[in-house]
């Protein structure tokens, strides 16, 4: 028994994770590379190793002649009834190979391929354990900068963060811990090349699962996510049992769950809305926080109109329209926001009559609001600053610039099942009221 090579064999498989059959294969390639050194030829050399032993023969197979005329294919009767008495000629005999006689070269060509195999092996494995955790979340180690890319040690392999996954304005150093989402694992001649994100929709997604464990078992969905990386996400939560509240599973107890998350990506709002076969209860649900007087969807068409108090208007069109721009992609469809005034002066829009229009169909929301009472035109009130203004006709959004009341926001090209949605956690306050 060879114990030696035993216990090789055994370190490599557990190290490497290279089985031993492909590690036998690889001795046995060897083998017969270093008698084609050797000899010149290697077309009769046979290899036989006991997997149990790890004992193993190398021999010859020569044809009995009277007359030798290849030293390689051929014996002599005489030099055959030394190995077998019973030989006679035709006969094929097994003259046994010692390998100690191998030359250095031979020796050295027979040690590459066996290294060779074991590096291709090593390669392989790796490969296929990343491309099973293709699109799924690892955490990584920060390594180096590699110009404007981050390298990510995952354990047995590195990825890299390209430039254009990363999230604007986060900043990394050496042996910090994040977690990635794997996009792609390429297999290459120098190892398998691993690209990662910190940006890809699916990462809110695949985080929320590991989180949640209602979302984990499959009890609530995440049917839809939007998200604008490092700044807000919407998601759009279904619950299969009635009484368990989607919402309040990802929320979790005191908003333990979303803020292990938020804390993930590094602040980043999160918005929790119910899901809704509905598409104007849907919108409604996505425009929110604001409050909506009324929902007009299209399902056909995939475009829905939109009105909402005028006090409300910059709050449902959001900074810079991101509100409203993540509920479009949230649901898929094409929103026009007005608000109750400019809905009353636009030509041929009178929700009277898109509401009786749509009083029996499933596209009309369950619900509307009314414009609270005591936010009429130039009525005063005091704004998140601290200073007092009153209402005018058209509002004024957040960044303090006249906003576009005519702007469309357009959801994204697949439909509400192949878009991923997210909403804010954190709510936004309204204008206080005097």
């Amino acid at each position: 028994m060879n114990k030696e090579l035993m216990e090789a064999l055994d370190i490599l498989e557990k190290e490497k994770e290279i089985s031993k059959d492909t590690l036998f294969e690889a001795i046995e390639n060897s083998l017969i590379t270093a008698c084609k050194n050797h000899f010149g030829k290697s077309d009769n050399v046979k290899v036989e190793i006991d997997r149990d032993t790890c004992d193993f023969l190398c021999y010859a197979e020569k044809e009995v002649v009277e007359e030798v005329e290849d030293d390689c294919l051929q014996i002599t009767l005489e030099d055959a009834r030394e190995i077998s008495q019973y030989a006679q000629l035709g006969d094929v005999i097994h003259v046994e190979i010692k390998s100690k006689e191998f030359g250095r070269i031979a020796t050295q060509n027979a040690k590459n391929v066996i290294l060779q195999k074991i590096r291709e092996e090593e390669r392989s494995v790796i490969y296929n354990q990343y491309y099973e955790k293709e699109k799924d979340v690892v955490t990584g180690v920060v390594q180096r900068y590699l110009g404007r890319n981050i390298s990510i040690n995952l354990g047995k392999a590195d990825a890299v963060l390209s430039e254009g996954e990363q999230i604007k304005g986060e900043i990394f150093k050496p042996t910090e811990r994040i977690k990635v989402y794997i996009l792609e694992v390429r297999n290459t001649p120098k190892g398998p090349r691993i690209l990662v994100s910190r940006t890809h929709p699916e990462l809110v997604k695949r985080l929320f699962e590991a989180e949640v464990t209602e979302i984990k078992d499959g009890t609530v969905e995440i049917r839809s996510i939007a998200r604008e990386a490092g700044s807000r996400s919407k998601i759009a939560v279904w619950s299969n049992n009635p009484n368990v509240d989607a919402v309040g599973a990802c929320v979790g107890m005191n908003g333990a769950r979303v803020n292990a998350i938020v804390e993930e990506l590094r602040g980043e709002k999160i918005d929790i809305i119910n899901w809704d076969e509905n598409p104007g209860n849907l919108i409604q649900n996505a425009l929110s926080p604001a409050k909506i007087v009324a929902v007009f969807a299209d399902p056909d068409e995939k475009t829905a109109k939109v009105v909402v108090p005028d006090y409300q208007l910059s709050l449902a069109i959001g900074k810079e329209g991101q509100n409203a721009r993540l509920a479009a992609r949230l649901t898929g469809y094409k929103i026009d926001i007005k608000s109750e005034t400019q809905a009353k002066d636009t030509p041929g829009f009178r929700y009277e009559d898109y509401m009786d229009e749509y009083e029996d169909e499933d596209s009309y929301a369950d619900e509307t609001y009314e414009a609270e009472e005591g936010y009429a035109e130039d009525t005063p009130y005091v704004t998140e600053d601290g200073y007092e203004a009153t209402y005018e006709p058209e509002d004024v959004c957040e960044s303090g610039e006249p906003h576009n009341t005519d702007t469309v926001y357009e959801g994204s090209d697949t439909d509400a099942d192949g878009v991923y949605e997210e909403e804010s956690y954190m709510q936004e306050e309204e204008p206080a009221e005097e």
